[in-house]
């Protein structure tokens, strides 16, 4: 902890220091010369306006002075000269460019800070309008009367370090902002924790972008800064975002050592700097660097930059390892970006990531880890129960899910005025409520899951927006300029609405602006159909519709603010225009409309299945890109059968997922203009008979990773594995998966375990002929997965096999085997499809008398206790259900006998909640049974905590984390 006991003793001390420290300040165009200051300058200017402070009508000791001010140098002047006088600064936000937002936000600070003395610019004068209820001051006029002889009359306050130094206000989505009390005890603990957590030279300054009315540009630059006695660096965030290669020039050319860049920056950063210039530093946008004679892309050094923080949204993983490998090129450390969280109420960021990206890339994240605590601060994931009046803290596990929790003395003591909001923020024993969902992995970092506050709810399902929002940027990356993800209402339900700004149209290329609308569109809704199969809407904005963004000082958009201004209409004619602009697109997209009338009919079916419009679909777009689940797979196999009158075997759909190919498929002799529903009659593509079985499903043929190999469950087929696949798109690695045979009419189950291990092997050779092999099997399908790898392994050596994974199945298995009898695969596959619950089927699992039944009456039994809508809803009945169970018998008939042998090189085992049939504890599912695998493996084989139960642990709730894990585990096998 530092000796000073308050921000104006720091900025004292500082002052008597010779050389102890500057500030380079570009103004807004200016990015050539600055305006250079001295710390003692900074001292003796805002010890001389501080007399015009306290000289003020209304000033008050300790009393809030409002800080309008839109440039860095007014700001931290005056910022200076209010604490010097005595008073307590607040920090004002920018005001909304609309009109009734803004009196609102202004009137609810006049009531807050009661009638404040407000100092501004005189150009925002007309901001207020005339029932601002405050007391304004131009700063022009207050510094005309500046007496220089008088700059030094009367001592500096000397404040408790107790005491208030500032007001931070938080950004209210109504106008109702809340003031964040900080004290000189808690911003001097803040610097002193950053400091300690990544050591800095001494002798190279700091840059900051953001306003100073954020504290990642008040605190996180400014007073760490002056905290170590270094220069610090403030140019305008209007210059460097729209430009960022001015950026690295300022970078470069002052030699920072540290800086601040959230995830949109860092996007455009490397989406600019990849894109070459014209004209030496003249940019494709016309605009020209600052610096250019002393610096271009060519001579760029980066060696002093050793920690550019980023936060305030969350950091895609692709996008921090592009900009490390970037900054690599000039010299930069591969760990110089550093992901963070912090809040303004603890004094800017309190918990950092010293090793991004190498530390997500090697866990599979898709999200970068935020790390650990600054020494000092303490960080907690808890579940909180009976909040009021008695609350019980229960402390997540390890990777489990709760609400973030931070303590320490960089941490705020509570709201100005605001007795309410500050019990509300801050459990019964002293921590502070975050608002974000999170989990602390096993190695202590932490990883956010999105804010609790931060979600879409649409038809009862919710999702949060931050999520869906990154997987826009990943896929619209040099797309678009900006985008932001907020929910808007639909009728009688919320909708996923998505409002872009266009790059200009000298980065678009050839394509015109329709061209490039309808492929945003179109990647937009595919994106976003994934997360929630429901059309979102999408629109870009006018040039004259950008101001009214509600951006914050970090440049981040706040989505409550869109939606108040979306559905008051301020958005209303960018989306009729952009509509117009898609649908011109669409109309002269002949070539990819239905051809015929069945692709024009299996298109309706998609969208049917899906819920939303034919609009959405061509004949070329794949039901997988649209999200599609098992159900919407099984879904649509019964609209196609009622609709043709026939039963299209489900792997037609799966193995032909357009309407181009699965009209090919089923209507092969058929012309164009030839109705699908004639004759009652549908080609299958060849899938009838085991001479044409083939069981492999292909999710994915493209990726430069070892292909992953998914072996059915006990069920025999692969629809479990399709939301897995979806979650596995970004591993850049081709995925098949093994279904059993019998399915379709004329085939036959295997008859033993060695025929479908001849079979599978077969079929991976052909589509692989030589390895490295990663395998994983689901349950039952484990076993077959260790047979192939021994197979594989005698043929081409030990350790050919790089993964094979065990989705929760222990190596022993044949008891429980010769429990399933045909009645209770039935049931199994009735919890499956969802026909029943897992309260009833464990219920029905321990009862004799159902067990005992013949075929005949199992199946009745089922059928009337079945969801009757659902069973309509998946077009099953008696026939399909029983060919389904017999497929399940005869794969679990084929290991009554089943006694594992040999061994494999390596095994990961991902262990879930297991069966209450089969174990009573997790701890003695992982014990006494799935533990066991390491009897049969050389080396000890690696166990995989995974969330969920038996039968959910891919399923939507948790294919999520599952899929991070699973990639976790294959990156750690090198593969």
């Amino acid at each position: 902890m530092s000796s000073w006991k308050s921000l104006q003793e720091l900025l004292k001390s500082r002052a008597e220091i010779d050389n102890s420290g500057q500030l380079f300040i570009y103004t807004s165009g200016n990015t050539v010369t600055p305006k250079v200051v001295s710390y003692k300058e900074l001292y003796n200017q805002a010890k001389a306006f501080s007399a015009v402070v306290r000289s003020l009508a209304n000033f008050e000791k300790d009393s809030p002075v409002l800080l309008h001010l839109d440039n860095h140098w007014d700001t931290i002047l005056w910022f200076w000269a209010v604490l010097l006088a005595d008073g307590l600064p607040v920090l004002s936000s920018p005001f909304s460019n609309v009109d009734e937002h803004r009196r609102q936000h202004i009137q609810g600070l006049a009531s807050l800070l009661e009638s404040p003395i407000c100092l501004i610019q005189s150009k925002s004068s007309p901001l207020f309008g005339n029932d601002h209820g405050m007391h304004l001051f131009d700063i022009g006029e207050l510094a005309l009367s500046v007496e220089t002889r008088n700059s030094h009359d009367g001592d500096d306050p000397k404040p408790k370090p107790g005491d208030l130094a500032a007001l931070m206000l938080t950004s209210g989505s109504t106008g109702n902002a809340k003031a964040v009390r900080l004290t000189h005890k808690q911003i001097l603990a803040s610097v002193a924790g950053k400091s300690a957590h990544r050591k800095l030279p001494l002798d190279r300054p700091m840059l900051n972008w953001i306003g100073m009315d954020h504290v990642a540009g008040l605190i996180e630059i400014h007073m760490h800064a002056l905290f170590l006695g270094v220069d610090q660096v403030h140019v305008n965030a209007v210059d460097v975002v729209s430009s960022p290669r001015i950026f690295l020039d300022l970078l470069s050319h002052h030699r920072v050592s540290r800086s601040f860049a959230p995830n949109f920056f860092l996007a455009k950063l490397v989406s600019t700097v990849q894109t070459p210039t014209t004209n030496g530093n003249t940019m494709t946008d016309g605009t020209t660097h600052g610096l250019s004679s002393s610096s271009t892309e060519q001579d760029w050094d980066l060696s002093n930059l050793l920690w550019l923080v980023s936060g305030g949204e969350a950091n895609d993983v692709k996008t921090v390892d592009a900009v490390a490998t970037l900054l690599q090129q000039y010299g930069a450390p591969r760990n110089v970006v550093s992901a963070g969280f912090g809040m303004t109420e603890t004094c800017a960021g309190c918990i950092y990531h010293l090793d991004n990206p190498n530390y997500d890339m090697a866990n599979g994240n898709a999200v970068c880890s935020l790390g650990t605590p600054v020494p000092g601060a303490e960080m907690r994931v808890a579940v909180s129960i009976n909040k009021s009046p008695d609350e019980v803290i229960v402390l997540a596990q390890s990777d489990e899910q709760g609400e973030l929790q931070v303590r320490g003395p960089m941490v705020f003591e509570g709201y100005y005025r605001n007795d309410k909001a500050t019990r509300e923020a801050f459990t019964s024993d002293g921590w502070f409520r975050t608002g974000d969902q999170a989990v602390i992995d096993p190695h202590g970092n932490l990883n956010l899951i999105g804010r609790t506050t931060d979600v879409i709810n649409i038809n009862g399902v919710k999702f949060v927006t931050a999520d869906i929002q990154m997987a826009l940027e990943q896929a619209l990356a040099g797309r678009v300029s900006r985008l932001v993800v907020f929910p808007s209402r639909a009728a009688h339900t919320e909708q996923i609405t998505v409002a872009y700004v266009p790059l200009s149209s000298s980065d678009q290329g050839d394509k015109s602006e329709e061209d490039i609308r309808a492929q945003i569109d179109q990647v937009a809704v595919e994106v976003c159909m994934f997360s929630s199969a429901s059309r979102p809407l999408v629109f870009a904005l006018r040039a004259e519709s950008v101001p009214l963004l509600p951006t914050s000082a970090l440049g981040k958009i706040s989505r409550a603010k869109m939606r108040i201004l979306f559905e008051g209409g301020a958005f209303e004619q960018d989306v009729r225009l952009h509509a117009e602009a898609v649908s011109a697109v669409k109309t002269r997209s002949e070539e990819r409309r239905p051809a015929s009338e069945q692709e024009e009919l299996l298109i309706n079916d998609f969208a049917e299945t899906l819920g939303s419009s034919p609009d959405d679909f061509d004949i070329d777009t794949s039901v997988f890109d649209l999200g599609f689940t098992s159900m919407h797979l099984i879904r649509l196999k019964h609209r196609i059968d009622t609709r043709l009158g026939v039963a299209v075997p489900i792997i037609t759909v799966i193995k032909n997922p357009t309407a181009r190919s699965l009209a090919a498929a089923l209507f092969p002799d058929k012309t164009s203009s030839s109705s699908g529903r004639q004759n009652g009659h549908a080609q299958h593509g060849g899938d009838d008979g085991n001479s044409s079985y083939d069981p492999v499903v292909t999710f994915r043929t493209k990726g430069a990773k070892t292909p992953l190999w998914l072996v059915h469950p006990g069920v025999g087929e692969v629809l479990v594995f399709v939301g897995l696949a979806h979650h596995m798109s970004d591993d850049d690695r081709p995925l098949y998966a093994l279904r059993a045979r019998g399915f379709e009419p004329g085939q036959t189950v295997f008859a033993s375990i060695e025929e479908a291990v001849d079979t599978y092997v077969a079929v991976i050779r052909a589509r692989q002929p030589t390895g490295p092999y990663a395998l994983a099997g689901y349950s039952y399908g484990t076993m077959l997965a260790f047979e192939v790898a021994k197979r594989l392994e005698l043929a081409d050596g030990v350790g050919v096999v790089k993964f094979l994974g065990s989705f929760n199945l222990p190596p022993h298995i044949k008891h429980r085997m010769r429990q399933l009898n045909w009645n209770m695969c039935l049931l199994n596959l009735a919890y499956f499809l969802d026909l029943t619950t897992e309260d009833y089927a464990e219920s029905l699992d321990r009862q004799s008398d159902y067990c005992n039944k013949t075929r005949e009456e199992a199946m009745e039994h089922i059928l009337q206790v079945a969801d009757v809508d659902r069973l309509r809803e998946l077009g099953h009945g008696p026939e399909s259900l029983a060919r389904w169970a017999d497929v399940a018998y005869g794969l679990q008939s084929m290991a009554v006998d089943y006694d594992p042998e040999g061994v494999v090189d390596s095994m990961d085992v991902f262990h879930a909640i297991p069966l209450k049939a089969v174990s009573r504890s997790r701890e003695e599912w992982l014990r006494d049974h799935v533990g066991k695998w390491s009897q049969f493996t050389r080396t000890t084989p690696r166990f995989h905590e995974v969330d969920g139960a038996h039968y959910t642990m891919i399923g939507p709730d948790h294919v999520v984390s599952f899929s991070k894990k699973l990639k976790a585990a294959l990156v750690d096998r090198g593969i």
